[in-house]
C-alpha cells in the first residue's frame, strides 16, 4: 500500500471514528440575533417580508422542551445507526446476506439472520425503554400550568415557531416548512411555522367556577379572584370572559411577549422581566439552587418604569404598552443587558440580571410576581447551558471493537489463505482431471472458497457474545436495583440504572466531578458553637420545649421562624434551635438582676454586644406568615440566616427594618418592647474585604440619640489586625484557640468585634466617606480606604461556628474514594470561601493541605495564564514546564523562595508577591508549599472561563490540575461544569463520572462517561437525565467500589473467555484445512458447530458475568485501594486479549494434532476392520474442546456457587447425552452423517485415552500459571481472597494490610485467629502496620501538623494565609445591600438639602456624580 493510500485510509478511519450520531438527528439550534419584544403592541413594518410574513430572525423558539433522544419516526434509523457502530454487526449482516445465496447456504437464510435480528431487537427494546422515561419527564415539565394575561385589549403578536410533534420531531426538512404569520395577526388560519396566541391548546372539559367560567380563568386577588355575575350574561365570547384576566395554560404554550403571573413557591416557565411584585418595594425572592447550586435566596427587583403593571387590568391597557430591547440569547448565567420603555417615549430604562427571573428558579417568600416573557425554550439560559441527550458507549465496548477488528483481520487472513491455496490447487489439478474438481471453474474456485471460509470460521466473532452481554448487563442493573445496602429507607428510593450498558464503566472511574449543594451538603446551616469573651458555648440537643430554650421567662414564646430550604412550609422549623444551658443561665441572670458585679457586668456587656452584632450586622428582611402570624426571615445568605436565627433563639430577635431604622427585641424587653437603632452606614462584604460592618445609632426614649456603634463580623485574621493595640491580648489568644478547635471540627468560623464612636469622630469620617461614594474615578478604592480608617481600634467580642450540614457519610465516602486513587473535582456555583470550607469539611482538602487559588476578572489581579505559570513554577519546579511558557517570566522556584526568610525577600523583585488587602494576609512562614498534605487547586469561574477560551492556557491549567490532589471550581455556570469535565476527559483520555442533583448539573452529567443523579431536594431533573440514580451521595462508594468493580471484572473476563473459547473451536477447524486441501469444509458435524455458542459453552461464560466475585463486597468496601485493579484497566485490555487468543490457539493445536495423529497413522480400532470415519475422530476433538474450554472458564472463576457448578458442568454433561441420542437417529429418520457414531466412540480406547490426555494438556498452562501466581507472586486480591478463605468471620481486613508502591502487603495473622497464612504469601510482608487513610503526596519523613498549618496561596496577588475554616457567603454588591445603600444615600441627600450645610456641600450633592448616583437609587 502506498503512502498516499495509507493516508486516505487513515483519514477515512478518522472520519468514521469521529462519526457522531447525535449531530445527524439532533441539530443544535443556532443562537438568534438581538431581539425586541413588543408587549401589547403591533409589530413594526420592517418585521415583515414582502409576503406579509414575520421574518425568520424575528421568530422565536417555542417554550416546549424536548430532552428525549428518539421519536417514533427517528427511532429505527437512529438506533440502527448507533448499533451498527459495532463493527461486529456489519460482519454478522454480511454473513447473513451470504446465506441467501444457495452456493454458500449452510442453513436456511431465515435461521442465519435470526440471531442478528434478536440482538438488534433486544438492544432496541432496551434503548427505547430508557427513552420512554425521558418522554414522560418532558411531558411532566411541558404540561406544568402557569398563568398568562388574556382578555381585554391585550394582544401578543410576537412570532413563535410551532411546537414540535414528538412523533415527527426532526423528520420534516426545513425547506418543506412554511413560514407565514400574516401581518397584523388577523383571524387567518394557524400557520405551520409560527404559532399565534389563538393556536394554544384549550381544555376539553373545563371545570366551572361559581361564576360559570372555567377555573382556568382567574382575576386578581383585589377583585376577589371571582368574576362578577354580570360577566356571565352578555359579556363573554366563545365561553371565555372579555375583561382582562389570568388564564391558566401549560408551559409549552407560553410565548415571548406574554405577561405572566407567578405565585409563591411556583417555578418560572421562562426567562421573565419583572414588572411588579406583591412586596412594597417590588422585590422578589427566588431560589436559584437549580442554576448555580446556591441555597440562599436571591432578591430580584422590578424595573422601576413598569411597577404600575400590578393587575390584569393595568397590564391589558393599550396605553401601558411597551417594548424591551435585549441582547441575543446568551449562556452567561450572571449577565443580561436590556432596556424597556414605550415606543412613543424616547426615554428608555435599563435592566440587568437583577431584574430577571430565570427558568429553573422558584419564587419563594413572595406572594406573586407579574412579568413579561423574554426568552423561551432553547433560548433560556438554563437550556443554553445544557446539551442534547448523548449516546454513550462503554469503554469495554469501545475496546472490544478493536479486538473484533483484530479477529476480523485474522478471519480475513484465514479466508484469503484458503482461497489462494484452493485456487492454486484447482489451477494445478484441474488439467489432471481431478474428480473432486469436476465441473468447477478454477478461476472462481478461490473466490468461492474465500466466502466459504468466512462462513466456516465465522464463530471467531461470536454473535452470541452481544446477546450475552446485553443479558448480563441487564441482570447487573437488577443486582444494583435490589441491593438493600444502597436502598434509601427514608425516601423509599432504590438505586436505579437508567442506562444498562455502562455497568463496567463504573469499575474504571479515574475522575469524579461533583456538585456541592444538595449533593455533598443538606442545604442546612446550623449554628453549633460560639466563643464569647473567651468562653465557649455549645448547642446541645433539644430536651425541653423551644419556649424554655431562649433564656426568657416561662411565658415567653418562640418569636421567629425562618425560610428553610423547603419554603413551601414557611412556618415549620427545619433546623435545630441553638440552645446552650450555660448561655441560657447567663442570659437569665442578666435579664433578672438589677445590679451586677463588675465582672458580671463586663460579661453581660460582651454578651449583649455579641448578639447585637448578629442581630444588626446583616441584610436580612423580615415578614409575617399570613397563616401563623409568626415572624419569618428572608436572607440572601444562608450564613446570615443562621446567625440572625441564632441570635433570635437566645432572645435577641431582629424584628425588621423600616427603611433605615432597625428593631431588635432583647431578653430584657421581650414583652412587646424593642430597642431601636438607626442604620447610618453599611460597609459591605466583598471577597477582598472579607468583612462586613454597620454603623448604627442607638435610639433611646423619644428617639433620642443614645450612642453610635460600629459592629463588624469577618475573617479572624482580618478582625485581629484591626483590634485596639495592647488591649484584649488574653482574650485574643483564647479566641484563637477556640477558632482552631472550631475549624478542626469542620465548622465555618466568623469573628465579631465592635467599636464605640463619638459623634464628632463619626461626622468627620462620614464626610470623607460620602466624598468617596460620589467620586467618579477610583470610587471602589476610595471607599475601601475610607472604610478601613474607621475599622481600626476594635474591641474583640468572640467568634461563631456554623456547620454546613453534609449529607450522611460524605466525608467518609470522599476519603475512601481518594484512597481508591480516584481524583475528585468539585464544581459549584458558590463563593470561593464557601467552596473552600466545604472542601475542608468533606475531606477533599486535608487539614495539612496547601490551597492554590486562581482568580480572574479583576483589574488588580494578574492574568490567569501568569497565575497558573507562577503556581507551577512556585510549587512544582520539577514538572518540566516548557520554556516557551517561562521565557518571559522570572523563576518562582519554591526551594529558592523557602530558603530565604520571608522578611528578607527582595521587594523589588520583578515578580513580587504583593501583599494587597484581600483578607488573605501573609501570616504563615516561607515554608508554604512544603506542607505535608499536598496541594488542592481552587479556581474561580471567571478565571476558568478565560482559561478555557485559550488553548495554551487550557493546557497549562490541565497540567497544574494534574499536579494537585483535587480541584474545586467555584462560581461556575452549568455549561462551564461540562466544559471542565470535557477538558479532563478529552485532554487525558480518562474515565470520568459526574454526580449532581439539580438541573444545573445535567450538562455535566451528560458529558461524563457515567452520569449519576441524586434524586434529592432539587427535583428529579438530574436523576432523569443520568445513567444511574441514587438517593444519597454515600451510596456512590458501594456503587463504584463493589458493583462497578464486580461488573468490570465480570464483563472483562466474560468477553475474553468468549473470544478464547471460540478461537479453540475455530482453530481446530483451521488445522483441519491443512489435510483437506484448504477447502473450508467443516471437520465436525455442523449441528455441533451450530450449538457451540448456544448450548455447549454458553453457560460458563454467562456464569462468570453474573455470579463471579473477585473478592467479597465487604473487602472491597474496607479496602478501597483494591479499586486500582479496575482503575488501571487490569481486567480487560489488548494484552489480556492476546494472551487468551494465544492460549486458545495452543489448546486447539493440542486437541487437533494429538487426536489427529492418534487416529490417522495408526491401524483402525474398529471391530469391523474398517478405517476410521472422519466424524469419528473429529467428534472426539469436539468433546475435548467443550470439556477443556468449560474447565478453563472454571479456572477463571473466583467464587464458586451452586450456579457456577451447574454452568460449568451443564455443557460438558449435555454433550454426552446429546451425542448418544443424536447418533441413534438413522438417516431415514433424520438427515445425519453420524448415525452409529456413539457406538464406535464409546467402545474405543482411543476415545477415552485421547479425551483424558488432551483435556489435561490443554488446561495445564492456565492451571500452572494461576498456581504459580497465587503461590509465588500473589496480587492484592489474591491475598485478600485467601484471607477470607481461611478466616471468613473476620471482617477487619484493613488492620492487617497497608498500601505501598508495590501494592497491598499482608502480615501473618495473630495466633488468636487460629490460622496462619501460607509461607508463600506471608514472606512478602516487609513490615507490619495498620492501614490508615493515606494522604496522597505525603512524604514518609513528614509528620502530621496542626490544622492551623494548612495554608493557602492566592496566585492573583501572591498573598499567603492559614485557613481556619472561615466562610461568609453573600453576594458582592448584592441587590439587598444596594437597596440599603440607596435608602441611606437618599436620606443623606435630602438631609443635606434641608440643613443647608454650605455651598461646598451643595455643589457636591449637585455634582454629576451625585446626580448620577441619585438617578440609579431612584431607579432601584
Amino acid at each position: 500500500m502506498t503512502s498516499k493510500e495509507s493516508n486516505r485510509f487513515a483519514v477515512w478511519h478518522k472520519r468514521l471514528a469521529a462519526l457522531n450520531v447525535d449531530t445527524l438527528f439532533g441539530k443544535k439550534q443556532a443562537v438568534g440575533p438581538r431581539r425586541t419584544v413588543f408587549v401589547n403592541q403591533d409589530l413594526p413594518e420592517n418585521y415583515f417580508d414582502s409576503k406579509g410574513r414575520v421574518k425568520k430572525e424575528h421568530v422565536y423558539s417555542t417554550n416546549q422542551v424536548v430532552t428525549s433522544k428518539y421519536t417514533i419516526i427517528t427511532f429505527l434509523p437512529r438506533n440502527l445507526l448507533e448499533q451498527f457502530r459495532r463493527v461486529a454487526n456489519f460482519f454478522f449482516l454480511t454473513i447473513a446476506v451470504l446465506q441467501f445465496f444457495n452456493i454458500f447456504s449452510t442453513v436456511s437464510p431465515g435461521v442465519a439472520i435470526l440471531p442478528l435480528l434478536l440482538v438488534l431487537a433486544a438492544t432496541a427494546f432496551k434503548d427505547g425503554s430508557e427513552d420512554v422515561k425521558r418522554h414522560r419527564s418532558d411531558r411532566e415539565v411541558n404540561y406544568t400550568m402557569t398563568r398568562v394575561l388574556d382578555g381585554g385589549d391585550f394582544i401578543n403578536l410576537n412570532g413563535m415557531k410551532p411546537k414540535s410533534k414528538t412523533f415527527a420531531r426532526g423528520l420534516v426538512p426545513k425547506r418543506f416548512k412554511a413560514s407565514n404569520v400574516i401581518k397584523g395577526g388577523d383571524s387567518a388560519a394557524p400557520q405551520t411555522d409560527i404559532e399565534t396566541a389563538e393556536t394554544r391548546s384549550k381544555s376539553k372539559s373545563p371545570e366551572l367556577s361559581l361564576s360559570g367560567f372555567p377555573l382556568e380563568f382567574e382575576l386578581d386577588d383585589d377583585n376577589g379572584g371571582e368574576f362578577p355575575p354580570s360577566d356571565r350574561h352578555g359579556h363573554e365570547s366563545n365561553g371565555k370572559p372579555t375583561q382582562p384576566h389570568w388564564k391558566r395554560i401549560i408551559w409549552e404554550d407560553v410565548r415571548v411577549g406574554d405577561i405572566v403571573k407567578i405565585m409563591d413557591n411556583e417555578p418560572f416557565p421562562a426567562d421573565i422581566l419583572i414588572c411588579a411584585t406583591s412586596e412594597e418595594d417590588n422585590v422578589a425572592f427566588v431560589e436559584t439552587k437549580n442554576l448555580d447550586g446556591e441555597t440562599n435566596l436571591k432578591s430580584r427587583t422590578a424595573v422601576a418604569a413598569l411597577t404600575h403593571l400590578r393587575t390584569a387590568g393595568e397590564c391589558a391597557k393599550r396605553e401601558n404598552a411597551f417594548s424591551v430591547d435585549l441582547d441575543r440569547p446568551d449562556n452567561n448565567m450572571f449577565k443580561l443587558n436590556a432596556t424597556s420603555g414605550n415606543l412613543k417615549n424616547s426615554d428608555r430604562v435599563s435592566a440587568d440580571i437583577g431584574n430577571i427571573l430565570l427558568r429553573g428558579t422558584v419564587l419563594r417568600n413572595t406572594g406573586w410576581v407579574v412579568g413579561v416573557v423574554l426568552f423561551t425554550g432553547e433560548d433560556t439560559k438554563i437550556l443554553l447551558n445544557s446539551g442534547a441527550t448523548p449516546s454513550k458507549r462503554s469503554k469495554v465496548e469501545r475496546q472490544m471493537n478493536i479486538q473484533v477488528m483484530l479477529n476480523l483481520l485474522l478471519l480475513a487472513g484465514m479466508a484469503i489463505t484458503c482461497g489462494v491455496i484452493s485456487f492454486v490447487n484447482a489451477d494445478r489439478d484441474t488439467p489432471r482431471g481431478a474428480l473432486w474438481l469436476y465441473g468447477a471453474n478454477p478461476s472462481s474456485e478461490g473466490v468461492i472458497t474465500f466466502f466459504f471460509a468466512l462462513i466456516t470460521f465465522q464463530s471467531i466473532v461470536p454473535i452470541s457474545l452481544y446477546i450475552s452481554i446485553e443479558v448480563v448487563r441487564t441482570c447487573q442493573a437488577l443486582f444494583i436495583y435490589f441491593d438493600s445496602e444502597i436502598f434509601d429507607e427514608k425516601s423509599g428510593r432504590p438505586t436505579l440504572a437508567n442506562s444498562w450498558t455502562l455497568s463496567d464503566d463504573l469499575g474504571q472511574i479515574e475522575y469524579i466531578f461533583s456538585d456541592k449543594t444538595g449533593t455533598l451538603t443538606q442545604n442546612k446551616m446550623i449554628f453549633r458553637q460560639c466563643s464569647i469573651g473567651g468562653k465557649v458555648f455549645t448547642s446541645v440537643p433539644e430536651t425541653d420545649s423551644p419556649e424554655t430554650q431562649l433564656g426568657l421567662d416561662d411565658n415567653a414564646t418562640s418569636p421567629v421562624t425562618t425560610n428553610a430550604d423547603d419554603s413551601a412550609l414557611p412556618a415549620s422549623r427545619k433546623t435545630p434551635i441553638f440552645h446552650s444551658p450555660e448561655l441560657s443561665s447567663d442570659l437569665k441572670v442578666i435579664s433578672s438582676s438589677s445590679s451586677l458585679s463588675p465582672d458580671a457586668a463586663l460579661h453581660a456587656q460582651v454578651l449583649t454586644k455579641f448578639f447585637l452584632v448578629l442581630a444588626l450586622c446583616h441584610t436580612v428582611l423580615t415578614s409575617t406568615n399570613s397563616e401563623t402570624g409568626e415572624l419569618e426571615y428572608k436572607a440572601q445568605s444562608p450564613d446570615e440566616e443562621a446567625l440572625v436565627r441564632a441570635a433570635a433563639d437566645v432572645g435577641y430577635v431582629f424584628r425588621g427594618r423600616e427603611r433605615e431604622f432597625l428593631s431588635v427585641e432583647t431578653p430584657s424587653r421581650h414583652l412587646g418592647k424593642s430597642e431601636k437603632y438607626e442604620l447610618l452606614n453599611v460597609l459591605e462584604f466583598t471577597s477582598a474585604r472579607r468583612r462586613m460592618s454597620v454603623v448604627v445609632r442607638k435610639l433611646g426614649r423619644d428617639n433620642e440619640e443614645d450612642g453610635i456603634f460600629l459592629f463588624m463580623k469577618g475573617a479572624d485574621n482580618v478582625v485581629f489586625e484591626r483590634l485596639e493595640k495592647g488591649v484584649d491580648g488574653p482574650l485574643k489568644e483564647q479566641t484563637e484557640k477556640d477558632l482552631s478547635e472550631f475549624a478542626s471540627s469542620g465548622l465555618r468560623t466568623l469573628t465579631l468585634a465592635y467599636k464605640v464612636l463619638s459623634k464628632e469622630e463619626y461626622e468627620e469620617w462620614n464626610e470623607r466617606y460620602h466624598e468617596a461614594t460620589v467620586a467618579i474615578e477610583d470610587r471602589e478604592e476610595k471607599i475601601d480606604r475610607v472604610s478601613d480608617e474607621l475599622e481600626q481600634g476594635l474591641r474583640l467580642l468572640g467568634a461563631t461556628a456554623i456547620e454546613d450540614s453534609l449529607q450522611d457519610g460524605v466525608p467518609e465516602t470522599i476519603a475512601d474514594l481518594k484512597r481508591a486513587g480516584i481524583k475528585i473535582w468539585v464544581a459549584t456555583g458558590d463563593k470561593l470561601e464557601t467552596a473552600i470550607a466545604i472542601g475542608h469539611s468533606t475531606n477533599l482538602i486535608n487539614r495539612d493541605s496547601n490551597i492554590v487559588i486562581i482568580r480572574g476578572g479583576s483589574e488588580n489581579s494578574r492574568p490567569v495564564q501568569d497565575q497558573i505559570v507562577a503556581a507551577i513554577q512556585e510549587f512544582f519546579p520539577d514538572c518540566g514546564l516548557d520554556n516557551k511558557h517561562t521565557s518571559t517570566r522570572p523563576s518562582l522556584h519554591r526551594r529558592s523562595v523557602s530558603s530565604v526568610p520571608a522578611s528578607s525577600h527582595n521587594v523589588n523583585s520583578s515578580l513580587q508577591l504583593r501583599r494587597t488587602e484581600t483578607g488573605i494576609a501573609s501570616i504563615v512562614g516561607s515554608d508554604n508549599g512544603d506542607r505535608p498534605g499536598g496541594f488542592v487547586l481552587v479556581i474561580e469561574g471567571n478565571a476558568l472561563g478565560n482559561a478555557l477560551n485559550e488553548e495554551k492556557t487550557k493546557d497549562l491549567l490541565l497540567k497544574l490540575a494534574m499536579l494537585c490532589e483535587g480541584v474545586i471550581c467555584c462560581r461556575v455556570s452549568p455549561l462551564q461544569k461540562a466544559l471542565v469535565l470535557k477538558m479532563v476527559k478529552n485532554g487525558l483520555g480518562v474515565m470520568t463520572l459526574a454526580i449532581g442533583d439539580g438541573a444545573n448539573d445535567v450538562s455535566m452529567i451528560q458529558a461524563a462517561d457515567v452520569g449519576v443523579g441524586i434524586s434529592g431536594e432539587e427535583g428529579l431533573q438530574a436523576a432523569n437525565s443520568s445513567d444511574y440514580a441514587i438517593a444519597q451521595f454515600r451510596f456512590l462508594k458501594r456503587l463504584i467500589l463493589v458493583h462497578g468493580h464486580w461488573s468490570y471484572a465480570r464483563n472483562g473476563n466474560m468477553i475474553l473467555n468468549f473470544f478464547y473459547k471460540n478461537v479453540v473451536i475455530v482453530g481446530t477447524l483451521w488445522w483441519f484445512q491443512i489435510y483437506d486441501g484448504w477447502s473450508s469444509v467443516y471437520a465436525i458435524d455442523y449441528i455441533y458447530i451450530l450449538l457451540w455458542n448456544a448450548v455447549w459453552t454458553l453457560f460458563p461464560v454467562v456464569a462468570i458475568g453474573l455470579f463471579d466475585r473477585i473478592v467479597d463486597d465487604h473487602v472491597l468496601m474496607d479496602l478501597p485501594e483494591l479499586y486500582r485493579y479496575g482503575r488501571e484497566g487490569r481486567w480487560f485490555g489488548l494484552k489480556r486479549f492476546l494472551v487468551y487468543m494465544t492460549e486458545g490457539m495452543y489448546q486447539s493445536a493440542v486437541i487437533f494434532f494429538i487426536v489427529f495423529y492418534t487416529y490417522a497413522p495408526t491401524p483402525t480400532s474398529r471391530e469391523d476392520g474398517y478405517n476410521h470415519y472422519i466424524y469419528e475422530f473429529t467428534t472426539i476433538m469436539l468433546f475435548a474442546c467443550v470439556i477443556s474450554t468449560n474447565l478453563s472458564n472454571g479456572l477463571d472463576v473466583n467464587f464458586w456457587s451452586v450456579w457456577v457448578f451447574f454452568a460449568i458442568l451443564y455443557g460438558s454433561i449435555l454433550i454426552w447425552i446429546f451425542t448418544a441420542i443424536y447418533n441413534a437417529f438413522s438417516p431415514t429418520t433424520l438427515s445425519t452423517r453420524v448415525y452409529g457414531n456413539n457406538y464406535l466412540l464409546f467402545r474405543s480406547a482411543y476415545f477415552w485415552l485421547c479425551l483424558l490426555l488432551v483435556v489435561i494438556l490443554a488446561i495445564l498452562p492456565r492451571y500452572l500459571s494461576k498456581a504459580w501466581k497465587f503461590g509465588f507472586a500473589p496480587g492484592d486480591i489474591d491475598i485478600m481472597r485467601w484471607q477470607v478463605k481461611i478466616d471468613p468471620h473476620n471482617k477487619n481486613y484493613a488492620q492487617y494490610a497497608f498500601l505501598e508502591n508495590e501494592g497491598l502487603q499482608h502480615r501473618v495473622q495473630e495466633k488468636s485467629s487460629g490460622h496462619e497464612l501460607p509461607e508463600a504469601i506471608s514472606h512478602n510482608a516487609s513490615r507490619v502496620a495498620p492501614m490508615s487513610e493515606p494522604s496522597l503526596g505525603r512524604h514518609p519523613n513528614q509528620s502530621a501538623v496542626s490544622v492551623r498549618s494548612a495554608s493557602q496561596m492566592d496566585m492573583a496577588n501572591g498573598t499567603r494565609s492559614t485557613n481556619l475554616g472561615f466562610s461568609f457567603s453573600t453576594e458582592d454588591s448584592g441587590h439587598a445591600i444596594q437597596r440599603i445603600q440607596s435608602t441611606l444615600s437618599e436620606r443623606r441627600l435630602k438631609g443635606t438639602q434641608r440643613s443647608g450645610l454650605g455651598q461646598r456641600k451643595r455643589k457636591m450633592s449637585e455634582s454629576a456624580g451625585a446626580a448620577k448616583l441619585l438617578s440609579v437609587f431612584k431607579k432601584s
